[in-house]
């Protein structure tokens, strides 16, 4: 069988199988586990999967590679040729009436769009209780930034849609030299387990966007990070927004946690919003 070679330009970096055996370790599959698998690549961690007892349903975009895996993988793997990011994930083969706590996910996700694909996971998690876990292979940046902590240099948006609806942790760090061909940077394994948020949000839209507003401006107090949004929103004063959230005003971004970020979306979204320009009552 002719080996499928990687794509520069869908950022695609195979693991070499020494490595797949100890991510296989992290993920711990057991008989009858369904996993959905973005990317697989070239079916090296799928058939680990399969030969597991586990049930893989595989999203790969790359024509070349589906054709591949589909000449390959055991009859438990069902290969899906679709962009993952443009995928209903609920709309997946044998998805649709899964319990809850029946869906694993695992990936060596492609590094152009792996942050993507994780907050799409994440989102998903928030309204599907058949999610549990997911073992992705990132950036170590990206993974970083995805189990950070408040307070922490890497704290930011991406720790924030995380710590909403997942428990994060790095399982471990992956040098270069374990890829084909070989990546410019390190890479590192995240254990996520979803879970309900532990904050109530009133709005989650306004809390979307304050977050990536705030954590945009990381070098000003919080109070002018989040000064221009507040007045584009509410004609209630930034000021006056942080008193009535009691989040202090003259820390950093970074400070902030899920309560305080709560706190202000909460705020603004009960507060009475600016009409814009030109609308009629």
């Amino acid at each position: 069988m002719k080996v499928a070679q990687a794509k520069r330009g869908l950022g695609q970096h195979f693991l070499e199988s020494a490595w797949v055996r100890r991510l296989v370790q992290v993920i711990a599959p057991a008989p009858d586990d369904t996993f959905l698998e973005v990317g697989p690549g070239r079916g090296v961690l799928t058939c680990a999967l399969a030969d597991a007892g586990a049930r893989v349903v595989a999203v790969e975009l790359d024509r070349d590679l589906v054709e591949h895996l589909e000449a390959k993988v055991p009859a438990r793997v069902t290969v899906v040729h679709a962009d993952f990011l443009n995928t209903r994930i609920e709309d997946l083969p044998g998805f649709s009436d899964l319990p809850p706590g029946g869906l694993r996910v695992a990936g060596n996700l492609p590094y152009n769009v792996g942050s993507a694909i994780l907050v799409k996971l994440l989102r998903f998690s928030r309204h599907h209780p058949c999610a549990r876990d997911a073992v992705v292979m990132l950036q170590r940046e990206v993974a970083e930034r995805v189990t950070a902590d408040p307070g922490s240099r890497d704290w930011g948006a991406l720790a924030v849609v995380t710590s909403l609806h997942a428990e994060a942790r790095m399982a471990m760090t992956v040098p270069a030299g374990a890829f084909r061909p070989m990546p410019k940077v390190t890479s590192a394994v995240v254990n996520l387990r979803f879970r309900p948020s532990p904050i109530v949000i009133r709005d989650q839209e306004m809390f979307d966007r304050l977050v990536r507003t705030i954590f945009t401006q990381r070098r000003k107090t919080a109070l002018n990070a989040a000064r221009r949004f507040v007045t584009d929103v509410t004609v209630v004063s930034p000021e006056v927004v942080f008193a009535r959230a009691a989040v202090d005003p003259m820390v950093r971004p970074a400070k902030l946690g899920l309560p305080e970020l709560a706190a202000l979306s909460d705020v603004i979204s009960s507060s009475p919003r600016r009409r814009a320009p030109g609308a009629v009552l």
